[in-house]
């Protein structure tokens, strides 16, 4: 008989989001677990790298409070969350424009408390923001908010006020098309759309075009109308790691290559045969459907992060800053990330994120880096001589792409014994990884016989 370091109820592939989360679900319920990782970390997508004392994040993945499964994931109620101003900053024709809705200021716990108030009470409505807040060194006096004159700003309100109390399933329930299709239907002002909704919906979907489905689009804005978006502390990694330390020890393995896979074993180069009663199936789209023949590979939208540091920081508020003209240059949103998480960064050193959608292969690096600066000297309103670039993350394939028609719920169970999870089977988020995980181990203990334990509700601690 092989001994039980080579047994386990359930092997799953893969130490992502999605993985770490049913791992957590299934051994809280009793059930053991081996999680194998080829990558020499945990994390996946959610990695991120030390420099020097700064924290790199690969992808620049943002949080929402209002993530259902920031609530229903016990290991990760002592996540510390570090917020961004409420709204966004919109840069437009020389000007900072505050814009957005919130539904509670202040932190974390606050955010997430006023997210569980939203859902009790379906007519309480959002608040907005629409302000000028800050003017650019060096750039034109006279413009105008890019959300157009008072009553577009109340269209767009009310706008935000009914997706922030609109059920979700009857939110799905509406016609499905691509989403830019979909805002040009909404009745809002072609302005408000281009300078301030496009943007938006560009950085929460990483989709410079929005092909993605409406329903998703819909789902997006709306967990953005009732939370406030954010980061954890430390970087993205800290998910990961809170999830991997409620696990047993050995539980995970990194460095491990698996060669062949089946319900009942796992072949690996490291760990010889594992055996088991169960497989999850937690990576990577395409990864997947190379040790599941069959599956559907998705499209993919890449992501390019550029991080840079300066002197003295461009903005010392905590926003996310978008382009509203979307003329000026390839960057589509950028923060000062170490004034939103100053444990991002040295002491006294400051520390700029950058993203760029849609590049499938990018330029060489001093060219790119050339056009970025560039545009972030219009964004930020300084020059950027100075600044020097810490490093440079590209992932061709960083969020799956959800094209309309797309099914938000995928199965997860292939067959009994045989389950797949991943962003890649719900949306192209970290919500959707959490939700993906822990409905793999649903039907896992639900095929095993076990009851799964729901455990206690709490809430994260505030940053």
């Amino acid at each position: 008989m092989l001994s039980t370091e080579h047994h386990a109820d359930v092997v799953i592939i893969g130490a992502g989001i999605a993985g770490l989360s049913a791992a957590h679900q299934l051994t809280r319920a009793g059930v053991t677990v081996t999680v194998l990782e080829a990558a020499p970390y945990i994390g996946g997508r959610m990695a991120t790298e030390d420099l020097d004392g700064f924290r790199l994040d690969r992808i620049g993945q943002m949080l929402n409070t209002s993530y259902p499964e920031l609530l229903r994931t016990p290991a990760l109620s002592d996540v510390a969350l570090r917020m961004f101003s409420p709204g966004v900053l919109v840069h437009s024709e020389g000007r900072h424009h505050r814009a957005g809705v919130t539904v509670a200021a202040g932190s974390a716990r606050g955010a997430l408390t006023a997210a569980r108030a939203l859902a009790s009470a379906p007519r309480a409505r959002a608040r907005a923001a629409t302000t000028r807040v800050h003017r650019p060194r060096a750039v034109r006096l006279n413009s105008r908010p890019p959300l157009g004159n008072a009553l577009d700003q109340a269209r767009l309100h009310a706008a935000f006020g009914r997706l922030a109390t609109t059920p979700v399933n009857r939110l799905l329930a509406r016609p499905e098309r691509p989403a830019l299709a979909a805002l040009s239907a909404r009745g809002l002002p072609a302005r408000t759309v281009d300078g301030f909704v496009r943007p938006l919906l560009s950085a929460l979907l990483c989709d410079p075009d929005l092909t993605t489905s409406s329903r998703c689009a819909d789902l997006a804005l709306r967990s953005f109308a009732r939370g406030r978006l954010c980061v954890p502390e430390g970087g993205a990694t800290a998910l990961p790691e809170l999830l991997a330390a409620t696990l047993p020890p050995g539980t995970v393995r990194t460095g491990v290559c698996v060669t062949d896979a089946s319900i009942s074993s796992v072949g690996t180069k490291e760990h010889g045969e594992i055996t088991c009663r169960s497989l999850l199936v937690a990576t990577g789209a395409r990864a997947a459907a190379e040790l599941l023949p069959g599956l559907r590979v998705p499209d993919f939208h890449p992501v390019t992060v550029l991080h840079h540091t300066a002197p003295t920081a461009p903005l010392t508020e905590p926003a996310l800053l978008l382009d509203g003209d979307r003329r000026g240059g390839p960057v589509a949103h950028t923060t000062v990330m170490s004034a939103v998480d100053p444990s991002r960064a040295p002491a006294g050193r400051s520390l700029i994120s950058s993203t760029v959608l849609g590049l499938r292969t990018p330029p060489p690096e001093a060219e790119l880096d050339s056009a970025v600066r560039a545009h972030l000297a219009t964004l930020y309103g300084t020059s950027t001589a100075a600044w020097e670039l810490l490093a440079v993350q590209h992932d061709p394939e960083a969020v799956p792409a959800m094209p309309a028609p797309h099914d938000l719920r995928r199965q997860v169970r292939l067959l009994s014994g045989l389950y797949v999870c991943g962003d890649h089977r719900d949306t192209s988020t970290v919500q959707g990884a959490l939700s993906s995980g822990r409905r793999a181990a649903y039907a896992i203990l639900d095929d095993l016989g076990v009851r799964p334990d729901h455990g206690t509700l709490q809430l994260p601690t505030a940053a």
